[in-house]
């Protein structure tokens, strides 16, 4: 397979989810969301950095390299995205990919990278994205190391902050996960999320 490098997105401020805290530090069926992500995520490439914004300190534990976002202000996961891309280019010159995670979504599945690849291949694509249910999921991608130039202009310059309008400049190939009985991008941002992840997980074992 094409060596690929892989950002785990956490650099947002998670206000949706109340009590404080890192939303990647809440707890799903006795372990962090973040050990979840990391679980599904560590087979599937090469290897992985975490974009986190603030002390890195608090996620000395896990081990893994930080990538912050570049510019300033928490302006979203396209700057994540931006952060991985340059780390990836720096650390891993080998790596042609860079797949991107979310960390807020604890049931990824554990064949992404590979059909997302197969996606990109298959339409001759820049880019490949997840789908399920018949909605795109862009924090689920796939991304050309190529191109983290073409992005630092966008974001950096042009200010660009939405993914979608971003991805519009490029071909990009989709990949489709069925979203019942459990919609695997399911990620999330409140207490009640958390609650029906709680449910899921339950159900799993």
């Amino acid at each position: 397979m094409t060596e690929a490098t892989g950002v785990l997105l956490a650099g947002g401020l998670g206000r949706r989810m109340g009590g404080g805290g890192d939303k990647p530090l809440k707890v799903l069926a006795g372990r962090p969301l973040l050990d979840h992500a990391i679980a599904r995520a560590r087979p599937q490439v090469s290897q992985l950095v975490l974009n986190v914004n603030g002390d890195a300190a608090r996620f000395a534990e896990y081990g893994l390299s930080v990538a912050p976002d570049p510019v300033q202000g928490f302006v979203g996961p396209l700057a994540g995205v931006l952060a991985g891309l340059e780390w990836t280019k720096a650390n891993a010159p080998r790596a042609e990919w860079m797949a991107s995670f979310a960390t807020d979504a604890p049931f990824i599945p554990e064949d992404l990278v590979a059909r997302l690849l197969e996606a990109v291949r298959r339409d001759t694509a820049d880019i490949g994205c997840a789908m399920s249910g018949g909605r795109t999921h862009p924090v689920f991608a796939l991304w050309p190391v190529r191109l983290a130039e073409a992005l630092r202009q966008a974001v950096v310059e042009e200010e660009m902050r939405k993914i979608d309008r971003w991805t519009g400049r490029f071909r990009v190939a989709y990949a489709e996960w069925p979203s019942a009985p459990f919609d695997p991008f399911f990620n999330v941002n409140t207490p009640e999320e958390l609650a029906a992840a709680e449910r899921h997980a339950a159900e799993w074992k």
